[in-house]
């Protein structure tokens, strides 16, 4: 996610700094993107402000190495303010949770905490930042952190059952990709249930797909993916 969200931002800084646990994919962002590779004493030195991504095992151990940054911006999973705050206590921590879509500049990004300006406004670089209470974090990751894996999987299936139909493998995908950018954008101003409506005509094609999604219980396989995924979020 981090590289995600590096990417997002190429172009937008004068450097950035990487640094990892040994796995050599600091360096590889670095050369990919421009910037350097250092420790993490290093980079919280140099950085204006620091993005925290590791394992949530690991952060008492990175802390200590982190105690000249002054802004902080967590993606830590299952990671409360008062637990970052607590390894973190001289910087000013903000917690994210962005999704893969930070990437190409159209991703959610929850946040909590104080920030800078300037902090928050190179995240809005990434996309619709939302303010939400540090108790919702669990929540909120389970559906605008993990649905982009599960909207992926419709896309997948949707354009697999249309190659199975007849239509060149690509051409499917193209198709399914296109329609869904679209829905995205007028679900930005229309309640779902009146984009169903609008395309669904009595007795017509579409109104026996969605029957037959009713029949196989694809809201029910939606709400088991959200459970199932705050289960494993709270262990």
């Amino acid at each position: 996610m981090a590289a995600a969200m590096a990417r997002g931002w190429s172009g937008e800084f004068e450097r950035m700094l990487f640094s990892d646990n040994g796995s050599g994919r600091a360096r590889a962002l670095a050369e990919e993107l421009g910037g350097d590779a250092v420790a993490n004493a290093e980079l919280a030195e140099r950085a204006d402000f620091v993005v925290l991504a590791v394992k949530p095992a690991g952060l008492d151990a990175v802390a200590t190495e982190l105690e000249a940054a002054n802004k902080v911006a967590s993606i830590l999973a299952a990671t409360s303010l008062p637990r970052l705050r607590e390894a973190l206590p001289k910087a000013e921590v903000l917690r994210v949770m962005p999704n893969v879509g930070v990437e190409v500049r159209q991703g959610v990004l929850c946040v909590a905490g104080t920030a800078s300006a300037e902090v928050r406004a190179k995240l809005a670089l990434l996309g619709h930042v939302v303010e939400i209470d540090d108790g919702e974090f669990d929540e909120a990751t389970a559906i605008m952190g993990c649905a982009p894996a599960y909207l992926a999987l419709a896309v997948e299936a949707l354009a697999e059952a249309g190659a199975a139909a007849g239509l060149d493998e690509e051409l499917a995908r193209e198709l399914v990709v296109e329609t869904t950018a679209g829905t995205a954008e007028l679900l930005r101003v229309r309640h779902p249930a009146d984009v169903r409506a609008a395309v669904a005509s009595p007795g017509g094609s579409t109104e026996a797909g969605l029957e037959a999604l009713d029949r196989e219980g694809a809201r029910e396989a939606f709400a088991a993916a959200v459970a199932a995924s705050l289960e494993r979020m709270r262990g």
